[in-house]
């Protein structure tokens, strides 16, 4: 799957939203003035309009009034990213015109405020000052009538004195509304206005068109043939693909396919004229949007071939969380077009997404102006490439940031020689000639053996299904510590050894390729490590005769015992019981009850 940050960005992004639009008829005007709500329930709470200052209306007002005017100039010169708007002082001023509401029939005031902005929606909002914070802000500050309509459903906090009331909940002051839920609300606000033909429900989108051209050299030509008489010609599909010229001159002062002599002259392919090419080049965007597909058909005399329908989707696409709402989104646009195009026969391009954490240094991102960077070749002399990305893959999940350690990174190295050190020393302990025998095996090393095939399976399902490499690595790590305490010379004691050590490597080979081939060939074997099957788990391995239970006596850890695996809760409450730590605690008090959570603990309350 995909993290859910990343498709809440698309959401956001995409902006996909349910509402109502509706008319405020404005006196000598032959437009009504059009907005759009995500909330009619707040409808009767209207106390203002408001308009952005490019708006015909803001436009008109401006005629004959120098602070209209000067305001309207001033809007034009600030900046209009989300970023600032948010934090931007809100400002307007009366325009001096009234638009009427469409169920009240009352006039309301429109103001041209800087908050609006012609190119997003109608260039028209109504404002709810009670219910929505910003709205709220600005008449405050400009002394504009409040008036709230939203309650609170259940007795919960909901005066708006002091700041906007936001959440849904039950109307007043709505006349015939009064009563409703906000959900009940929409509707009927809906119908009312949609019945007077003074509104319609509409699903509105935050997505703007997508502009693709770019004025520079580098990119894929525009395919276009400008032609006097004929208009706009698409270049033939036998002339694809457009070539750039070799012959240009990069100076920067202006685009080189425009300055080249000869680029934009072309026949009209319609009627043979003199024409001109399109000297704009595509957003580089259309390329990286879909090369997935041509790797995967890359022999293809085409676009693409049958291949691309064989391997797409991709299984794991890994790339940064800055891709969210571009490359990842476009990449999901074309993936859905070549479909309906026949291309390709999947929907989405992806099957499962990563989406990698940056490499911090005291806090901060790497980077060369900090002087933060480390340089990874001295890492790699001193330690070896494998302690390296050992440390990277041990340090932090591949989805987090990850935090540099020179104290990591020796930890690392550590590890890696106690692992190398175990192999030597077992091999020069003779290593493993006979094979396991099953049915003589005693209680501790069936429990080493469990611990071993215990692991594998952690593994598995980590480096496998979550793609978490730090916790598989730190299961290892137990492994091998395990296996030091673990001093059994007897054949079958080898052959756990052998096999607990032939395991590792193999897990552990994905990670530290260099260290792992050196040492599955030092524990016997011909062949490359990188060729050999993932190790597999022996599920008799991991059946239990006993279990360790913990002893708690009033929600306190005071011992542990072992049972059998069959023991019923009255044996296990015995054996508690008789636990002499537990004896010792309960101290002669008397007993209330005893609670037992099966395979875990068992809890003595007095």
């Amino acid at each position: 799957g995909w993290p859910e940050q990343v498709k809440t960005m698309q959401a956001n992004w995409i902006g996909r939203s349910e509402g109502v639009e509706m008319d405020f008829p404005v006196a000598d005007m032959e437009q009504p003035l059009r907005i759009y709500t995500t909330r009619p329930d707040t409808l009767m709470g209207v106390t203002y309009l408001a308009v952005a200052a490019e708006h015909p209306l803001a436009l008109q007002a401006a005629t004959n009034n120098n602070a209209i005017s000067d305001f309207i100039n001033d809007c034009k010169m600030m900046e209009t990213s989300e970023a600032a708007m948010e934090t931007m002082e809100k400002r307007g001023i009366d325009s001096g015109i009234k638009a009427q509401h469409p169920i009240t029939g009352e006039f309301v005031p429109v103001w041209i405020a800087n908050f609006v902005l012609m190119g997003y929606g109608t260039g028209a909002v109504m404002a709810v000052p009670a219910h929505d914070q910003r709205d709220f802000e600005f008449a405050t500050k400009y002394g504009i009538a409040i008036k709230q309509v939203i309650f609170a459903k259940n007795g919960e906090e909901d005066d708006c004195s002091e700041q906007a009331y936001t959440v849904k909940g039950v109307l007043k002051n709505s006349a015939e509304f009064d009563g409703l839920t906000s959900e009940q609300a929409f509707v009927a606000i809906s119908e009312a206005l949609e019945k007077d033909q003074k509104g319609q429900r509409k699903t509105n989108f935050r997505l703007r068109d997508w502009g693709v051209s770019r004025q520079r050299y580098w990119g894929a030509p525009i395919p276009v043939i400008y032609c006097d008489d004929c208009g706009t010609v698409p270049v033939p599909e036998q002339d694809l693909p457009v070539q750039l010229p070799r012959d240009v001159v990069l100076d920067g002062s202006q685009s080189p396919l425009v300055a080249h002599p000869t680029f934009s002259q072309v026949a009209c392919p319609c009627c043979g004229k003199s024409a001109r090419r399109e000297t704009d080049t595509f957003d580089t965007f259309m390329e990286s949007s879909w090369y997935f597909a041509r790797f995967a058909s890359s022999k293809a005399d085409s676009m693409l071939d049958e291949s691309a329908k064989y391997w797409l989707p991709v299984d794991h696409y890994i790339g940064g969380i800055e891709h969210a709402i571009l490359h990842l989104l476009y990449a999901r646009f074309f993936t859905k077009l070549m479909r309906d195009e026949g291309l390709l026969v999947c929907d989405e391009p992806f099957k499962k997404l990563l989406t990698q954490g940056m490499v911090l240094k005291d806090g901060t991102k790497m980077s060369k102006s900090k002087g933060n960077t480390v340089d990874p070749q001295g890492l790699i002399e001193q330690y070896g490439a494998d302690t390296v990305r050992l440390f990277i893959m041990f340090a932090a999940p591949p989805e987090q940031s990850l935090e540099w350690s020179d104290s990591g990174v020796e930890g690392a190295f550590r590890f890696l020689k106690r692992l190398w050190k175990h192999v030597f020393t077992h091999i020069e302990m003779g290593g493993s000639v006979n094979a396991l025998d099953k049915s003589s095996m005693t209680e501790e090393q069936k429990t080493v053996r469990r611990f071993v095939h215990q692991t594998i399976q952690k593994v598995s399902h980590d480096i496998g299904v979550r793609t978490i490499f730090n916790t598989a690595i730190a299961a290892n790590m137990e492994l091998v510590n395990s296996l030091a305490k673990f001093e059994d010379e007897s054949d079958n004691g080898k052959a756990i050894r052998q096999e607990a050590l032939e395991a590792i490597v193999l897990m552990l080979s994905p990670i530290v390729p260099h260290i792992c081939h050196q040492l599955w060939l030092d524990l016997g074997h011909q062949q490359a490590v990188v060729g050999v099957a993932w190790p597999q788990v022996d599920e008799s391995a991991l059946e239990q005769d006993t279990i360790e239970l913990v002893i708690q006596v009033n929600g306190k850890l005071r011992s542990k015992m072992t049972v059998s695996i069959n023991a019923s809760s009255e044996d296990i409450q015995a054996q508690a019981l008789n636990d002499e730590m537990a004896i010792r605690f309960i101290d002669g008090k008397p007993i209330r009850k005893v609670i037992i959570v099966p395979k875990k603990l068992v809890n003595i309350v007095v």
